[in-house]
């Protein structure tokens, strides 16, 4: 029972943009007066399409399985034959609709993924060729159940918006980390990802629940074929020489030998705010 639940509340992630999810990681956004910037990001980064969870979700109701039945009071009981038998013909009169709707899931997944067919069992090195001829990213090795071991960094001249991840022909609901540059010469910077209560992002509220649920011990007998899902856990920082005009850290900016603000925040499972900060450059 637990397993369908996890099924039944994944599924729609999957299509809906919320493909990725950090895992352990290190993460570090320096920005400059003078314009310019730099972003690492080093640790886990898992992708639910290539996850058990995916393969688990696509067969689901391929086979018939009776749903509960009520009595007057509303209480589950006992199906009786003829009841178990009117559910199985409907099951088997809507087979061709649930092929059909799968059919049109895979497609969607297909294009979301640039392309990339998740049911290949060559999608996971396809997926890090996919990132590895983009500037930044340095390693990308598949450790199995779609979650992968990234080294990403890269250096430039914060003249425009950024965000990471970044991936071609993937949608941007899947950014960790957004640096929004105001014509002022402020940059307001948001970690949604790395929040894994997510209370500004409901998706990410959702894909927590769906982890946690992923992770319980189950009662029923479910537990050894649970899906091995990550939830971030690890360290965000900000590096600057400019004006730090609100965030929302512990114990707010700190000096560094350099004599730069530093501002970090530890990210765990339990997170509920996601890091945020704004920053004057132009001062």
């Amino acid at each position: 029972m637990k397993l369908r639940l996890l099924l039944a509340l994944i599924a729609p992630l999957m299509l809906t943009g919320c493909l990725l999810s950090p895992g352990k990681f290190t993460s570090q956004l320096a920005l400059m007066k003078d314009g310019s910037f730099s972003y690492s990001y080093n640790g886990e980064i898992q992708l639910l399409a290539l996850s058990k969870l995916a393969e688990m979700s696509a067969k689901e109701g391929e086979k018939f399985e009776a749903q509960d039945c009520y009595d007057d009071e509303f209480e589950v009981r006992e199906c009786t034959e003829a009841e178990v038998a009117e559910q199985k013909a409907e099951w088997d009169a809507n087979a061709e609709t649930r092929q059909a709707k799968k059919r049109e899931e895979a497609e969607q997944m297909k294009l979301m993924l640039g392309g990339i067919d998740p049911s290949s069992p060559e999608a996971a090195e396809e997926f890090a060729a996919h990132l590895q001829r983009q500037k930044g990213w340095n390693k990308v090795s598949h450790r199995g159940d779609g979650l992968f071991d990234v080294d990403f960094a890269i250096t430039g001249t914060l003249s425009h918006d950024f965000a990471f991840p970044m991936i071609e022909k993937m949608p941007m609901g899947a950014s960790f980390v957004t640096a929004i540059l105001r014509n002022d010469g402020k940059v307001r910077i948001d970690a949604t990802g790395f929040a894994a209560q997510g209370a500004g992002n409901p998706w990410q509220g959702m894909m927590s629940g769906a982890m946690g649920m992923a992770n319980l011990k189950s009662s029923d007998g479910d537990e050894d074929k649970m899906p091995n899902l990550v939830m971030p856990e690890g360290t965000f920082t900000i590096v600057t020489d400019g004006s730090i005009l609100a965030n929302n850290t512990d114990e707010g900016p700190e000096a560094n030998p350099s004599g730069m603000q530093v501002l970090t925040w530890n990210v765990t499972p339990r997170t509920e705010a996601a890091p945020t900060a704004l920053i004057d450059l132009s001062r």
